[in-house]
C-alpha cells in the first residue's frame, strides 16, 4: 500500500463499503474537488484506490477529519490505520473531530484506537441522508 495526495477521481473509484454506501448518492464531482487539499490522501493497492480520508478545517485549530472505504480494503486495514496514525500526528489543529454512524460498531473501535473520546453518543439527523452520528474528538 501506498499513500498518495487526494484526487477526485480517486472517490469515483472506490466501491463504497456497505456502511458508507448511503454517502455515494450526495458525493458530487463538485463536492470531490472541494475535498482535495494539503490534509487530504488516498490509499492505493496496485493503481486502486481502498481509501480515501483527511481533514477539513473548520476554523483555527479545529478540524473534521472524514474518511470513505472501499469494501476491499479490510486485508489493508492495518497498514492504513498505521499511515492514519502518522497522519494525524502531522495535522496542526489542537482539535480534530470525527463522526461515526451511531450503529456501525467497527467505526467505534477503530476511532478509539486512534485517540479519539466519545463527545456525544447520538447526534441525531446529522448524516446526509438523515441517520444519527456519534461525535469523537482528539485533543492535543
Amino acid at each position: 500500500m501506498i499513500v498518495v495526495p487526494f484526487r477526485a477521481e480517486h472517490l469515483q473509484q472506490l466501491q463504497l463499503q456497505d456502511a458508507q454506501a448511503y454517502c455515494g448518492p450526495h458525493i458530487t464531482a463538485e463536492y470531490a474537488k472541494m475535498l482535495e487539499g494539503q490534509f487530504s490522501f488516498t490509499a492505493m493497492v496496485n493503481d486502486r484506490p481502498i481509501g480515501v480520508g483527511g481533514a477539513t478545517e473548520l476554523w483555527e485549530h479545529r478540524a473534521l477529519l472524514w474518511s470513505l472505504v472501499d469494501r476491499r480494503a479490510g486485508p489493508h486495514f492495518v497498514a492504513v490505520h498505521r499511515a492514519v496514525q502518522r497522519f494525524l500526528e502531522t495535522l496542526p489543529y489542537r482539535r480534530v473531530e470525527a463522526e461515526v454512524d451511531v450503529d456501525f460498531e467497527p467505526g467505534h473501535r477503530w476511532v478509539k484506537a486512534l485517540g479519539f473520546t466519545l463527545e456525544a453518543p447520538r447526534m441525531r439527523a446529522f448524516r446526509v441522508d438523515g441517520g444519527d452520528s456519534a461525535l469523537y474528538a482528539r485533543v492535543k
